[in-house]
């Protein structure tokens, strides 16, 4: 007869995903997917529902995510994606018409949180994209403000990131200026999107693992990367230590990430398969934006080898895939249900690898952008993605139902139902 868990110990199990999360918008990327990752454990990971998050045409409304926050159960760590409260979400901070003041007014219940609640904060903001940013001058006096708070002990931690800084935008010496000055609990480095999962692996898992890294094309990682005008090696450095891994050099490691930024698929595949034999691998495919290597997963597939991953991550750009590939990661290094866990994995190579690479082209091909958000739109959608199903990692999923959110090709949301 197998041994009786303490009551303690089911009671800390319960506990290890219990969290709320504000995300950043109603994007599945900024929403879903952090809350998947907060609930690899088990718990109880509470998100405020799509329709008072932000979209790309609408800002949500603070007062309402506000109200949301105030009637969770304290007690656990709050995540929070500063922007959403201040501004209504990652696009509408870009042109948004408040004062600092007026965005630092909004995120005021955040400020006395801790001492409200006791509960832990931690929290991001980003330093809009150019040329969308119409007030620099203001983000920048807003993202100072919550320094300061943070310096005051009002965040646990606060990552400051700057969002898909192309050449010539001035983000990058914004955030060196800013590192400058930033107190101990504060990192400053270029992100968005991943940064709420990340921040949920330092909440959940604080302490720290060893990762080391690895690239298809090591001279090729050195260089500039679109999107965060620094070389690949210091993204991945950044987003490593943003999750709570210390990166060391040889083979003793808590993890490897094997970055495939380039180079033969094939070649790439056969040494992931290696990677496994020896330990914890996490697989972050950059070699496109936004865009998966097909041939790369379909090796990995038929090696067999996509279900043994810690992680898998293609669906952004390069700090996107990173940062999601560690913090997914380091949340399974602390022992994932293995249910929950074959799910995300099923979840993420459905979306990264079948719609990125695959399915988005076809319905691009099939359907006029402008045609998508209809029903007519969305059916065919669900038409041609189901060609690509059932997908097997270690159970066998099908494809449910699928939508575009947002009414546009870029992102989907679906369900899968594994048997």
């Amino acid at each position: 007869m197998p041994r009786p868990i303490p009551l303690l110990a089911l009671l800390l199990a319960a506990q290890a995903g219990a969290q709320t999360l504000l995300p950043l918008d109603s994007r599945p990327a900024t929403r879903v997917l952090p809350a998947l990752i907060a609930g690899l454990r088990g718990g109880d990971v509470r998100v405020p529902p799509a329709e008072l998050l932000g979209t790309a045409a609408w800002g949500a409304d603070p007062a309402a995510l506000t109200a949301w926050l105030e009637a969770q159960p304290t007690g656990v760590p709050l995540v929070v994606a500063l922007d959403a409260l201040a501004y209504g979400g990652l696009v509408q901070s870009r042109t948004s018409p408040l004062t600092a003041a007026q965005a630092l007014a909004r995120l005021e219940p955040l400020r006395t949180w801790t001492a409200r609640t006791g509960s832990p904060v931690y929290a991001f903001i980003t330093l809009p994209r150019e040329p969308d940013a119409t007030d620099r001058g203001r983000n920048l006096a807003v993202v100072r403000g919550v320094m300061r708070w943070a310096g005051e002990g009002v965040f646990r931690e606060l990552h400051v990131t700057w969002d898909d800084a192309l050449p010539g935008s001035p983000a990058p010496a914004e955030g060196a200026a800013l590192a400058q000055e930033a107190p101990a609990n504060v990192r400053v480095y270029p992100g968005a999107d991943e940064v709420l999962s990340l921040l949920v692996a330092r909440a959940l898992a604080p302490a720290g693992r060893t990762v080391r890294v690895e690239y298809s094309d090591p001279v090729k990682a050195e260089g500039i990367i679109r999107y965060e005008g620094i070389p690949l090696t210091q993204s991945v450095l950044n987003h490593a230590e943003a999750g709570g891994f210390r990166v060391v050099e040889g083979d003793r490691a808590d993890l490897t990430l094997y970055v495939y930024n380039g180079g033969d698929p094939r070649r790439a595949a056969l040494r992931v398969s290696a990677l496994l034999r020896r330990g914890p691998v996490a697989v972050a495919d950059v070699a496109q934006v936004n865009l998966g290597n097909v041939r790369l997963w379909r090796d990995l597939a038929t090696l067999r080898q996509h279900a043994n991953l810690r992680s898998l991550a293609a669906w952004g750009t390069p700090g996107n895939n990173v940062g999601t590939a560690l913090a997914h990661a380091r949340l399974s290094l602390e022992g994932a249900d293995p249910i929950r866990q074959d799910a995300l994995l099923a979840r993420e190579y459905a979306n990264d690898v079948i719609y990125s690479a695959e399915v988005r082209a076809a319905l691009r091909k099939a359907v006029p952008e402008a045609e998508l958000n209809t029903p007519a739109g969305q059916a065919r959608l669900l038409e041609i993605a189901r060609e690509y199903f059932p997908l097997r990692v270690g159970l066998t999923y099908t494809l449910e139902d699928a939508a575009l959110p947002w009414g546009r090709s870029f992102e989907w949301d679906f369900r899968l139902e594994g048997r």
